[in-house]
């Protein structure tokens, strides 16, 4: 009778045991990542976790319910899966992270589908934009750029309006951290000249014409740049939201029918667009110059060649705009300032040496956003630019059993 009458509760407690420890804890696979800043000041930057390195961790991988958190806390951050090679397959985890100077931080990976992945409307983003004939657009949180298709450059061939004959890089002046390219084309259907008017986000005063722009290519030679029309296809490889990646391929072009296509991205929190272009020429090339528009030669320059930089600053309207190109020094031959009279060909220029893949950074800071102050600050902007290039955060991952709750 005793031991009839006690086993039931025993059981009962046992089971309310159970079910109390797998509500509260459960063992779960998961990867630390330590990310380490061996620079002198404060990164905030985008970084990368292969998608083998996470499969050779996890004992069973899943990428839908991969999510991501800072150590110590219970927030779990925005990602973003990446097809670099755009076969179809994703090859690399982005997420942002902050370290302080010369220190290092650690982020959890986990597999948890129940953990909803937050959205932000702060994001990198770009797209094609057949509302204003064929512009190709992209943007982050602190700067906006764009470029023109081949309607664009059919338009002024064929004399009609709203035409432009460019491959030059435009710059739109932003200063709020929100997207603008949807709600700015928005307003151009109903006022084509809304978003060269400040409302507060930033508008769009900046000339590209036939130049450079902050970031087009040429080749230089007796005293003339050689430069493509428009771009006459594109491809976008991811719109967003950590890491906007898009290609532009661009009919052959001077003498040599150099055959160019543009992989452009831009990372969330970043001033600087990363270029790298894959060229191909009928006969040998002098060389590939990047340049930099100084409008009606007034503003303020500086080249740096032997450091890897040039930059302009100069006045629109009312607040000043520093521009700039960064690259290793080893692929640069020389930089100079080329001052004429004709319209749209005063630009700074940096001559690389002839190569098959062309990489630089090309950016700029507006004074009205609030992220420079001087030219000072912008040179010093530049500087750190070259030194994140040459120092890559250090990602270091490896497997770790946890309790989470």
């Amino acid at each position: 009778m005793f031991l009839k009458y006690y086993i039931k509760p025993i059981a009962l407690l046992c089971l309310v045991s159970v079910i109390g420890c797998t509500a509260t804890k459960k063992e779960a696979d998961a990867v630390t990542v330590e990310v380490i800043n061996e620079l002198h000041f404060n990164r905030t930057e985008i970084v990368s976790v292969s998608i083998e390195e996470l499969q050779k961790q996890f004992s069973s991988f899943n990428e839908d319910a991969i999510r991501v958190k800072k150590q110590g806390t219970d927030n779990f951050l925005t990602t973003q899966w990446l097809d670099n090679d755009q076969d179809g397959s994703n090859d690399v985890l982005l997420f942002q992270a902050t370290v302080k100077a010369e220190e290092s931080v650690y982020y959890t990976i986990v597999m948890d589908s129940t953990v909803t992945t937050p959205k932000s409307d702060v994001v990198a983003y770009s797209r094609f934009v057949p509302e204003r004939t064929d512009d190709y657009t992209w943007e982050n949180d602190k700067v906006a750029f764009r470029t023109y298709g081949p309607d664009a450059q059919l338009r002024v061939e064929e004399g009609r309006e709203n035409g432009t004959l460019s491959s030059g890089i435009d710059l739109w002046l932003k200063r709020t951290d929100k997207s603008v390219i949807d709600s700015w084309y928005k307003g151009y259907q109903t006022d084509p000249m809304y978003y060269h008017h400040d409302r507060g986000e930033g508008y769009d005063p900046y000339h590209v014409g036939a130049s450079r722009g902050d970031g087009g290519i040429g080749v230089w030679e007796n005293d003339t740049l050689y430069v493509s029309k428009n771009f006459i296809s594109y491809k976008t490889i991811a719109s967003g939201p950590l890491r906007t990646v898009f290609e532009l391929s661009y009919a052959p072009w001077s003498p040599y029918n150099i055959q160019e296509t543009k992989r452009i991205s831009l990372d969330l929190g970043s001033n600087f667009s990363k270029f790298q272009i894959s060229l191909k020429a009928e006969k040998e090339v002098p060389n590939y110059a990047i340049g930099i528009t100084t409008h009606e030669n007034v503003g303020e320059y500086k080249l740096q060649a032997k450091k890897g930089w040039i930059r302009n600053w100069e006045q629109i309207d009312d607040a000043h705009v520093g521009e700039g190109i960064v690259m290793n020094p080893k692929e640069i031959d020389s930089a100079f300032a080329r001052v004429t009279k004709v319209k749209d060909q005063s630009n700074l220029l940096i001559v690389a040496k002839p190569t098959t893949t062309l990489e630089y950074y090309a950016g700029f800071a507006w004074e009205k956003s609030g992220q420079v102050k001087s030219v000072a600050d912008w040179d010093a902007l530049l500087q750190r630019q070259k030194q994140i290039i040459e120092n890559p955060l250090i990602v270091n991952t490896r497997k770790k059993n946890v309790t989470t709750k």
